[in-house]
């Protein structure tokens, strides 16, 4: 798992793929929360929290997480490497694993820098420090249970295909009806039990659950056991397929 997981790092380092998601990343956000003239901008929100930060996150992470894994499975389907991968010396589950982390670690180094917004915040706000720590941590923790699971996804979806694009665009879709699918399946047309059951299978409900500062062990078992149950499928597309 330590060979693919050093592999998948020097493969987003060696060209510019891991510095454009880091910079794209940062970029998008620099440019909603601080510069453009919208919603978004905490300068013009009158008050200092980082919600536009954690509104938007997981939106990004929509379309540049698959970017990111598209290629994991696919490029080693499209050039015949993922044959000799199941040659070497390590199980399939720690194929995927390694992949898994390699992507993984490439969107937390995307995240570790927009911490610097806390220290911003925390000196903007009247008194300086005025600010709810809690629920700050509580959302970074959230976005990083949910970049897990977009990752999942996004390895998952990889096995499918040769075509990067195609892969790239399915695992959108997917990622986008777990995140937020069920909460437009919540309408009028259901009991208040019913939606919000329905509102329980999606992502977003359990993000938006651990952004108020309570780390539920729900919360947590959810996004722990989605990212588990698609790496497994992952496991079991690559053991299988032919």
């Amino acid at each position: 798992m330590k060979t693919i997981l050093i592999k998948e790092l020097n493969s987003f380092f060696s060209s510019p793929i891991g510095y454009l998601v880091v910079g794209v990343y940062l970029l998008i956000n620099g440019l909603f929360l601080w510069y453009f003239n919208s919603d978004f901008n905490i300068l013009q929100a009158g008050f200092a929290d980082l919600n536009s930060y954690f509104f938007l996150a997981p939106w990004i992470f929509l379309f540049l997480i698959p970017a990111i894994t598209m290629g994991s499975f696919s490029d080693e389907n499209n050039n015949g490497t993922i044959e000799i991968l199941k040659t070497k010396p390590i199980s399939s589950f720690g194929i995927v694993l390694g992949k898994f982390l390699g992507s993984f670690i490439l969107v937390v180094l995307a995240i570790v820098p927009t911490l610097v917004y806390v220290f911003s915040i925390y000196k903007l706000g009247l008194p300086t420090g005025n600010l709810n720590f809690g629920a700050t941590l509580g959302s970074f923790i959230g976005l990083l249970f949910l970049a897990s699971s977009y990752t999942a996804i996004g390895i998952f979806t990889s096995t499918f295909f040769k075509n990067q694009i195609v892969s790239f665009i399915t695992s959108i879709i997917i990622t986008f009806v777990f995140y937020y699918g069920f909460e437009l399946i919540f309408n009028d047309s259901f009991s208040n039990d019913l939606g919000v059951w329905f509102q329980k299978l999606g992502m977003q409900y359990h993000f938006l659950s651990i952004s108020k500062g309570v780390l539920d062990t729900r919360d947590i078992v959810y996004f722990s056991t989605l990212t588990l149950i698609f790496l497994v499928l992952t496991k079991y597309r690559i053991d299988n397929e032919k």
